[in-house]
């Protein structure tokens, strides 16, 4: 075995074995108290609602200001807003619930580049791993809000819809925001994905394409006229295994 093209003799191998495994279970330590951290600080806030879109929009961009709108007719309905914690917007769905009646919630990542919290957060919570908060995006959020947005954006969407889509997920509104910006990726499912039988053709109700502020507070509660916001018994078991 060679380490740094140095031969390592068989009981150095083990040793360094044994150090990389102590390693690996510390991390796994830190990995399960950014789930317990997490939940114990998010609980209290439902209902809620996630928002998602580009870290790179500055705040003069008209996606920057309709964040903003759609955050405070959220925030001043009653629902929780929770976002990445970064710039761009997350920023504007953060600030727009800030200046509203309901808690402003970031998750925010630790990032090499690019990430930087934005400062309009009244829960702000930090991630070392991606995977745990998205967890925390599904397990607390009624409704999904998708602004414009790039790779991060995209994985996130279709995170949702996957989990959804197998059951591993509840049933809750996806809301495409800025047709001009989706339009082609939703035609995109129906004229490839559905056609070719790659999905159900069902599996386009869970996505909603709605431009307008008001509208996109009234789809998510006309989805929750017959129901309560938070999951029903059946949906929190099928959620612990997420």
């Amino acid at each position: 075995m060679t380490e740094n093209n140095k031969f390592v003799r068989p009981a150095e191998a083990d040793a360094l074995i044994q150090a990389a495994s102590a390693r690996e279970s510390w991390r796994i330590f830190g990995i399960m108290s950014e789930f317990v951290e997490a939940t114990e600080r998010l609980s209290a806030i439902r209902p809620a609602v996630t928002v998602f879109g580009s870290a790179r929009v500055p705040p003069e961009s008209p996606y920057y200001q309709l964040t903003e709108r759609i955050a405070r007719l959220l925030s001043d309905s009653g629902f929780a807003v929770i976002s990445g914690g970064g710039p761009g917007i997350m920023e504007a769905a953060n600030k727009g619930a800030f200046d509203g009646k309901s808690p402003s919630v970031g998750l925010n990542i630790q990032l090499p580049h690019e990430q930087q919290s934005n400062h309009y957060q009244d829960i702000s919570q930090t991630f070392r791993h991606f995977f745990a908060r998205k967890y925390m995006f599904v397990r607390f959020a009624s409704a999904y809000v998708v602004m414009p947005g790039g790779f991060g954006t995209l994985d996130e969407l279709l995170e949702a819809l996957t989990l959804i889509q197998t059951g591993k997920s509840r049933k809750i509104p996806i809301i495409m925001v800025c047709t001009d910006f989706w339009g082609g990726l939703v035609d995109w499912f129906r004229q490839r994905l559905v056609s070719e039988k790659m999905i159900d053709a069902g599996d386009m109700h869970l996505i909603q394409l709605i431009d307008e502020p008001e509208k996109v507070v009234e789809a998510i509660f006309k989805h929750y006229e017959s129901r309560p916001f938070g999951p029903l018994p059946a949906e929190r078991e099928m959620m612990l295994n997420l």
